[in-house]
């Protein structure tokens, strides 16, 4: 059994030497993030260059998702580094203060703060380990009474419980990142802090200008982290091509414990509407000091695949922990045994259902072709992935081989569950291009004479959206 869910690594000075990103490949990552929140765009594309390097002496398919910073929704920077708030005390959040804070002030750098709050208002700080109530609000003076206090220290995040900041999903420094995203043809774009349809429309169409010279255009990822982003999560994802379940800032603004149900919930509107899934955040976290995760975090990891997420991200255990390779082993071991005990249900899946496209009709026949007649895998000649994508989003124990002739299709299906990317030549011919998709298989190992599989093609071949015939062979 190969394993289905696919593994997302936030690269950084932990994972950047090459040795230590070979062997993280080897490991079985199949998306790497670069995060730029941090690091220079010559830092990303060195590293993005890298990665097709190391990829391309891996032999393994490999997505580069850009992960774009999104509103600096922060405080400011104190005199000697950090203070200690403590309960009770008085403490000013100052949007106009220009000097390093101390013991009782601050400035901010998300300068439209005293406009988004009022008396009562809870904030969050350090990814709501500190709590502050607003007392009142006087120009550009938000006074707060700590609740819960600790240490805080330089740019550390505000949330606010509830939502309600009006902080802009996209900044200028967004719109240069996109830019650079799209000189190396990044394959996913992350979206942070979207509130709505808007916020991914108009990050797409940036990207789409940003990669008319390429001739790109990458996949959207919406992170959801604001409560806002819930009620109309329906059309956020209709905007998007995949959603990160982003437990953090989330967590922060809605609470700990209406993460766990959120995220289940948006693991199946997403699988229902053929959307891509992400659960990200905190997942190993033990992992960067420790050389084995808790059991808690073990279950997490299980929960989410169980769940029905394509990929579980890592953040700080690859970009700065100490033990990047072993993380990743231990994710994908967890993620292995958790599918062992996942139940199949197409059956169940298809009743009631109508599909008002062809293509997406043979796919769906597809799988429900190759798991009653037990096929060793199933193939999909494709284009734009659409297909594979398809085929992805029903839970199916038959390995999904995605072929296709375009190199940045490969890359985006890399991160698809359980469908395995291979590049092929393109082939006008179907009768050929059919055994060529056979004689791939057979001289990876995958098929051995005697073996049934299902594939899929269009025909004529070579046009997305195309796919329009089902096929049940045997190797001879």
């Amino acid at each position: 059994m190969t394993r289905a869910t696919k593994i997302v690594a936030t690269l950084g000075p932990a994972s950047s030497d090459p040795e230590v990103l070979e062997r993280l490949l080897r490991a079985g990552v199949d998306v790497l993030r670069l995060n730029f929140s941090h690091g220079s765009a010559q830092d990303h594309i060195d590293r993005a260059t890298l990665v097709r390097q190391i990829a391309a002496k891996v032999g393994r398919p490999v997505a580069l998702m850009a992960d774009l910073q999104g509103p600096k929704i922060r405080v400011g920077r104190f005199e000697g580094g950090s203070v200690m708030l403590v309960p009770g005390k008085r403490f000013v959040l100052d949007a106009a203060r220009s000097e390093p804070g101390d013991i009782d002030a601050v400035g901010l750098d998300y300068k439209e703060l005293p406009r988004d709050v009022k008396p009562g208002d809870t904030l969050l700080l350090n990814d709501g380990l500190l709590e502050l109530t607003v007392e009142s609000v006087r120009g550009e003076q938000v006074t707060t009474v700590v609740k819960i206090g600790g240490k805080l220290s330089n740019n550390k995040g505000i949330n606010k419980r509830g939502g309600g900041l009006t902080a802009p999903a996209l900044t200028g420094k967004d719109m240069d990142d996109i830019k650079t995203a799209m000189s190396f043809q990044a394959d996913y774009l992350a979206v942070s802090f979207p509130k709505s349809a808007t916020d991914m429309e108009m990050a797409r169409q940036l990207a789409s200008v940003a990669g008319e010279p390429f001739r790109h255009k990458p996949a959207m990822i919406a992170k959801i982290e604001r409560s806002e982003a819930i009620p109309v999560l329906d059309a956020i994802l209709r905007a998007s091509d995949g959603i990160m379940v982003a437990r953090g800032d989330l967590a922060v603004e809605v609470g700990n414990a209406a993460v766990p149900a959120l995220q289940k919930r948006m693991i199946r509107m997403a699988l229902a509407l053929d959307k891509i899934t992400i659960t990200a955040t905190q997942m190993m976290e033990s992992m960067i000091v420790n050389p084995v995760p808790t059991r808690a975090e073990v279950s997490d990891v299980a929960n989410a695949v169980l769940d029905g997420t394509d990929a579980v991200m890592l953040s700080a255990e690859t970009a700065t922990g100490q033990f990047p390779v072993e993380t990743v082993e231990a994710m994908a071991s967890i993620a292995l045994e958790a599918e062992r005990a996942e139940e199949v249900r197409l059956d169940a899946d298809f009743i009631n259902k109508r599909f008002g496209r062809i293509d997406q009709a043979i796919a769906m026949g597809a799988l429900f072709t190759a798991d009653h007649l037990g096929c060793k895998a199933i193939i999909a000649l494709t284009e734009s992935g659409s297909t594979a994508l398809w085929m992805s989003r029903h839970n199916i124990r038959v390995p999904i081989y995605g072929l296709t002739s375009k190199p940045g299709t490969q890359s985006k299906m890399a991160l698809y569950r359980n469908v395995r990317p291979i590049l092929m030549p393109a082939d006008a011919d179907r009768d050929h291009a059919l055994g060529e998709a056979e004689r791939i298989l057979v001289a990876r190992g995958v098929l051995m004479p005697g073996d049934t599989y299902a594939i899929t093609c269009g025909e004529p071949m070579g046009y997305p959206g195309g796919t329009n015939m089902l096929k049940v062979c045997r190797v001879a």
